[in-house]
Order: structure tokens, then C-alpha cells, then sequence
């Protein structure tokens, strides 16, 4: 497996794993709202990836096996860090390293640029990927309730 910058080629095969960023999202959520907030996000990161303080990594495999998306921010409290949008990893290699390779190299890319950490956001309900970035050695910072109504 090698990570490496995304290159337009790679487009189609990145798209194609959009779909899995729906994936533990609160039930009461629309479906279909989903889907296509999450290709939304995919389709601008992709479009945006060669400005300035933004990153777009391929894992490549067997094909495009994962994704991951990032850009620059400043945290309301004034630290600059990089925020991840999306991680994929395709179907069939999860827990074989490529979620763990490509958040290392967004890593050495925000130490690169002299940011002071990495945020990102996942859904609660998503035990599995907040288990796997425990592991990396994030924590837990925010809490978003929110209550549905009939």
C-alpha cells in the first residue's frame, strides 16, 4: 500500500467510497439527506484539494482503497490545526492499516505546516470509528445533543 496526494484520475474510484461516510449516522436522519450531504462534502474536498492549506490522500492498493480530506483552520480558541472532513476506507481492509497510514501522513503533513493539532467530527452512533481514532489518540472534546421533535 502507498499514500499519496490525489490526483484527479483518482476521482471516480474516491466518489465511489463517499457512500460509507453515511454509515453511523443517527437514525432519525434522513437517508437520503445523507448521502448526499456526505458526496457533497467528498465532491468539494476534491475540487478544492490543490489550494493552499488543503489535502486530499489516496491509499493505493489493489486500486483506491481509502481517502482522507482535510484544510487548515483556526480553532475559536486560536490554535491552527487541521481539520479531517473525511476518512474512507473501502470495504474488505478495514483494520489492515489504511485508516491508520493515512491519518499518520495528514499527520506529518499538519506538523509540516507547523499546525498544532488534528480535529475532526463523527457521528456518536459510530462506535467503531470512534474506537479506532481512540486508538490514534484522540479525545473526545465536544458533545452535540439534539432532541427530534413530532
Amino acid at each position: 500500500m502507498q499514500v499519496r496526494r490525489y490526483t484527479e484520475a483518482d476521482r471516480q474510484a474516491v466518489l465511489a467510497l463517499a457512500p460509507r461516510l453515511a454509515e453511523g449516522v443517527a437514525p432519525w436522519r434522513s437517508s437520503k439527506g445523507v448521502l448526499a450531504a456526505v458526496t457533497g462534502w467528498v465532491v468539494e474536498a476534491l475540487a478544492r484539494s490543490t489550494e493552499p492549506g488543503r489535502i486530499v490522500l489516496v491509499a493505493e492498493g489493489d486500486g483506491i482503497i481509502g481517502f482522507v480530506s482535510g484544510e487548515q483552520r483556526t480553532h475559536w480558541a486560536g490554535e491552527h490545526e487541521l481539520y479531517v472532513g473525511e476518512l474512507v476506507v473501502a470495504p474488505g481492509y478495514e483494520g489492515q492499516g489504511v485508516g491508520r497510514a493515512l491519518m499518520e501522513t495528514a499527520a506529518e503533513y499538519a506538523k509540516l505546516q507547523g499546525l498544532k493539532a488534528i480535529t475532526l467530527d463523527t457521528g456518536a452512533a459510530n462506535s467503531n470509528a470512534r474506537a479506532f481514532y481512540g486508538r490514534l489518540g484522540f479525545a473526545e472534546e465536544d458533545v452535540k445533543l439534539t432532541k427530534t421533535l413530532s
